[in-house]
């Protein structure tokens, strides 16, 4: 994921430090993605989400809103209006580099500042928020008795997180007077909504009001025990997967023809979480799957071994293949199913002490087939494409990059 630094003037004109996520293959859409309250574009939340989104061909911007992260700026001289005009100019920026964002995605406060936004950008055709308040005024429950102070002195240190960050008067107005159900009404983008139940910071009845509010397409997805800022990876990584999913769907995402000698694409395997052996195997823009080791050999048992794929892949072509023969002859074939189990097994010739890899595939047939019928799928079952590529040796070819 080859990622790029830049800047760009937000609202007020000082630079925004980002983050360019771009696809190693084709760039297929763009997202735009708006942090949390106080957070930074380089939370792992983000970065995760960034990863999965340009392997699916769709580059990410992510940014520093006005004063935090590695942008200019003073925070306490921002507002929530000026959050959704860096993110106005973010997707200007964009729109200039000829790739204008089709998909927004905010966390908390930034996922208020995506929904306020979508209405006034015409090329987005998706949103999603995670964790994001119905309405904005509710960051202010976090600022205990420094509101007293605000008012009295015009802005005033509150502990975020624990660390002490300036809010001024402007923005406690602003957030307060902001309101989403008239914006939330007026975009036709779809909609996904990610919330955790227990949510201890951004009560789970703001995604109800935001889902409510929101016109058809709209999606609701429960992030299950994930605390508000999704620190933990595995929750990270389900959030960015069902993101990854849902979005293809309204992207209308166009892959190019594939390379001449790769009639089926490039099937492309990345190293998911490096504390284990989980990896993300992405086949084409419309599949992924996971793949993994068992508990056993140090895996998180979340996928299939690489041997189980191996198998999975004898026992479809297996199934395919007897299907495609049983309809061409029009015979009353109405149910395959092949179970296939891989083992080491010593060779018998030549009394050698050698291992080879052994398939046992068990076929079930189902339907009112004579005998010769099912002993002619059986002999079918063994033309199976993957069954000789198997049975013969093969040539992989390496190259380091």
């Amino acid at each position: 994921m080859p990622t790029e630094r830049l800047t760009f003037p937000g609202h007020s004109g000082h630079d925004l430090a980002a983050r360019l996520d771009m696809p190693d293959g084709p760039h297929l859409a763009t997202a735009l993605f708006a942090h949390c309250f106080t957070c930074s574009k380089d939370i792992p939340a983000a970065r995760r989400i960034a990863q999965r989104l340009a392997d699916q061909g769709i580059a990410v911007l992510r940014f520093d809103f006005t004063g935090l992260g590695h942008s200019q700026g003073e925070f306490a001289n921002t507002t929530f209006s000026s959050n959704v005009d860096d993110l106005k100019a973010a997707a200007a920026m964009l729109a200039e580099r000829g790739m204008a964002p089709s998909l927004l995605i905010g966390h908390s406060l930034g996922g208020a500042a995506v929904l306020k936004l979508a209405p006034e950008l015409e090329d987005i055709k998706a949103v999603v928020t995670l964790g994001a308040p119905f309405d904005p005024e509710h960051v202010t429950h976090n600022f205990g008795g420094a509101l007293d102070e605000i008012a009295a002195n015009g802005k005033a240190d509150v502990n975020l997180g624990g660390r002490p960050v300036t809010i001024g008067q402007d923005f406690v107005e602003d957030v307060s007077a902001a309101n989403l159900k008239d914006a939330i009404a007026k975009s036709r983008a779809a909609l996904l909504v990610m919330h955790a139940p227990l949510d201890a910071i951004v009560g789970v009845e703001n995604a109800t009001n935001i889902f409510v509010a929101a016109h058809h397409p709209k999606s609701f997805v429960t992030l299950d025990d994930a605390d508000h800022l999704i620190t933990n990876p595995d929750d990270a990584c389900y959030a960015a997967d069902v993101i990854a999913s849902w979005s293809t769907r309204y992207l209308k995402l166009a892959r190019p023809a594939p390379p001449i000698g790769t009639p089926e694409g490039v099937v492309r395997v990345r190293e998911a979480d490096p504390r284990g052996f989980l990896q993300d195997v992405y086949g084409g823009s419309n599949h992924h799957t996971l793949a993994d080791e068992p508990l056993a050999y140090g895996g998180t048992n979340r996928g299939m071994s690489p041997y189980g794929f191996l198998a999975a892949a004898l026992g479809a072509c297996t199934s395919m293949t007897i299907r495609m023969y049983a309809r061409r002859k029009g015979w009353p074939l109405k149910d395959i199913s092949v179970d296939v189990s891989h083992d080491k097994m010593h060779a018998q010739d030549s009394g050698t002490l050698e291992k080879v890899d052994a398939f046992k595939r068990v076929i079930t047939l189902k339907g009112k087939l004579d005998d010769t019928q099912r002993a002619r799928l059986l002999e079918i079952a063994d033309k199976c494409p993957v069954h000789k590529t198997l049975e013969r040796s093969s040539e992989v070819l390496t190259e380091l990059v």
